[in-house]
């Protein structure tokens, strides 16, 4: 059919704790009638991270928020197959670079930057890292000495990039309902569609 979509992908951006990978998997429940594949950044974390020297403390630890620490070049060329693949209707891509980073950037038809204020965010990292058995000690010192600092520097520039910025706070329906709308009117190819027996 003239004009029709392979497939479309969705990137979905935001600070730790801002809720990416709910929103992702909210959204993919809402296209359960089509073939959906998620891919989190968090997979191309490089075995060896780059080190940082904390601003003010001087302290220095293992880097987890820099495109430094994870392997972007296969993590562009896999969205890139997974898409020519032409198996799933829809790729949604999340992660706290995903709109900051050129190569996955371009790659996106949809751009979405989840906000979340800071104070909420480290509450919901504390709670979600004590509950896998780490210490709030060494939780804060390293969101407060390392992951404030690179969120200002690379996640929340990346919000100019986004098509649209959504209140992580609580997600809304009406969020949910635009996101859907406009990916059903994007007129996917149908081989991607899953067969309801019509």
């Amino acid at each position: 059919m003239k004009g029709e979509k392979n497939c479309v992908v969705i990137g979905i951006a935001g600070g730790s704790g801002s809720g990416k990978t709910t929103f992702a998997s909210l959204l993919r429940q809402r296209l359960s009638d089509m073939t959906v594949a998620e891919m989190a950044m968090d997979r191309y974390f490089k075995k060896e991270r780059p080190i940082m020297t904390a601003p003010f403390s001087g302290k220095v630890f293992e880097d987890h928020n820099h495109p430094d620490s994870f392997n972007i070049e296969n993590m562009a060329r896999d969205l890139r197959e997974t898409v020519q693949s032409r198996q799933y209707a829809v790729v949604i891509v999340e992660g706290l670079l995903t709109l900051y980073e050129k190569t996955i950037r371009e790659q996106l038809d949809l751009k979405v930057f989840i906000d979340v204020m800071s104070d909420e965010r480290i509450v919901r990292r504390l709670k979600r890292n004590m509950e896998r058995g780490l210490e709030f000690d060494g939780i804060s010192e390293f969101y407060l000495e390392s992951v404030r600092f690179r969120h200002h520097q690379f996640v929340e520039p990346s919000r100019w990039h986004a098509d649209l910025v959504i209140n992580g706070h609580e997600f809304s329906a009406r969020a949910l309902d635009m996101i859907e709308l406009w990916t059903r009117r994007q007129n996917i190819g149908h081989e991607c569609r899953l067969e309801r027996g019509e």
